[in-house]
């Protein structure tokens, strides 16, 4: 089986949708299932307003049909809303191939932290995107209820997963003033940072990640360490270097940081909201609080053994066979490997 997904994030990009589907690749290898990406790497770029670091593809229906039936695809799976995702799913509807979406960012609280657009307007334009998908991929329970709650149809479970070879505990010293409290992930307004760092708290806060706040934040929080972008053995360490991994973020839907700190032993310490709420629960491996620095200060008495042992239940192998499942549960398979090609003809 052969699957294309469309995405507008990709490569250079460091967030958990580029990560996520890079490893869901690596992990359906096992399951006979291959994958192909229609990216922004096929196209014209521009720089996204507010975000110079993200670029947005400038694609044209001609070339994006051409890239679809070169691709020959089984199935077609939508990861973005953007205007890659925009275009492919244009050419699915034309055609009426079935195809799959799947929801990763909360764009109304994202796009309300930069301009003043009501979250009602955001969410209404969501619900059309996804409207004709045959599964709108969800990675958390909570998540896919709001999502039905809010009128989306067809909301199926896809968890996420946590690469236990790389991220683990180890012996590791940063030779910075302990007790360390560690974030990670874009740094930018969304991700609400300074709630973190304006904590009074013992030891040393260190960023780890790169965005369009981070001149700002470093001018604001000399006393801060800021790292900048980090991959591979070399977040993997940090991770195991800290003592406290705090999330301050209010918008995320998952937040795959979450278990890669709790893998490598790493307890949370977050608000108590949708992201941390979910992927957490009521296990004793992180520390949720309206109060962060009650919960950053709690989140040092919880057992790291604790935390490697819940992480060990999120396998990239269960998220890609569950994503693979859903595709065939719900029939949006197209009639063979030619199938995009007919389709071509008949449309």
């Amino acid at each position: 089986m052969r699957i294309l997904v469309a995405t507008d994030a990709w490569h250079p990009q460091v967030n958990g949708v580029v990560r996520t589907l890079t490893k869901l690749a690596d992990a359906a290898k096992a399951l006979d299932v291959e994958f192909a990406f229609l990216t922004p790497q096929s196209f014209r770029t521009f720089a996204m307003p507010s975000y110079r670091d993200v670029r947005l593809a400038m694609p044209r229906p001609a070339r994006i049909a051409k890239l679809i039936e070169e691709a020959r695809p089984d199935s077609i799976h939508i990861a973005t809303e953007g205007p890659i995702g925009l275009m492919v799913r244009r050419y699915c509807r034309q055609r009426k191939l079935p195809f799959t979406t799947s929801f990763h960012t909360r764009f109304p609280e994202y796009v309300r932290a930069r301009v003043p657009v009501p979250g009602s307007l955001i969410w209404r334009a969501l619900r059309r995107f996804h409207s004709a998908s045959s599964a709108v991929m969800a990675a958390t329970p909570a998540l896919a209820r709001e999502l039905s709650e809010r009128g989306f149809d067809n909301v199926v479970l896809w968890p996420r997963g946590v690469d236990t070879h790389l991220f683990h505990p180890r012996a590791i010293d940063l030779c910075l003033p302990a007790p360390v409290f560690l974030s990670v992930g874009r740094v930018a307004v969304e991700k609400n940072l300074e709630a973190f760092l304006d904590l009074d708290l013992p030891g040393t806060k260190v960023i780890v990640g790169d965005g369009p706040a981070r001149a700002s934040l470093e001018e604001a929080y000399p006393e801060a360490i800021f790292l900048g972008e980090k991959h591979g053995e070399a977040l993997a360490e940090i991770y195991a270097a800290a003592d406290v991994f705090v999330f301050p973020s209010k918008t995320d839907t998952f937040g795959l940081v979450l278990l890669e700190a709790l893998a490598s032993g790493l307890p949370v310490a977050a608000f108590p909201v949708k992201g941390p709420r979910d992927v957490i629960g009521d296990a004793p491996v992180g520390a949720l609080d309206h109060d962060l620095r009650s919960a950053c200060l709690a989140a040092l008495d919880i057992s790291r053994q604790a935390c490697v042992e819940f992480a060990a239940n999120y396998t990239w192998e269960a998220s890609a066979r569950a994503f693979v499942d859903s595709i065939r549960a719900v029939g949006a398979v197209l009639p063979g490997r030619n199938g995009v090609e007919q389709a071509r003809f008949v449309a």
